[in-house]
């Protein structure tokens, strides 16, 4: 049985999501770090169906949170590590 990379499996849980988790996960790609405001501005979603796509993002462990080191309210999100 052959192993997977992590991007195959992650290319993987993503052919699985919705089209806005897909738009997400590419605007992240394409950006960088945004927070949920900037990735609803820049994929023109509902703040809603970001937040959707958001969770199910983490939960597939495509994308990753931390607070903004200069507003701790603020959660950045960006692609996870490989």
């Amino acid at each position: 049985m052959a192993h997977r990379s992590r991007s195959e499996d992650a290319t993987a849980a993503l052919s699985e999501l919705p089209p806005s988790a897909k738009l997400v996960a590419k605007t992240l790609e394409h950006e960088g770090e945004l927070t949920q405001p900037q990735l609803a501005d820049q994929t023109l979603l509902a703040g809603r169906t970001v937040r959707s796509a958001l969770s199910e993002l983490e939960d597939a462990d495509i994308v990753s949170s931390r607070s903004s080191v200069i507003d701790a309210r603020k959660t950045l999100y960006s692609l996870a590590e490989e």
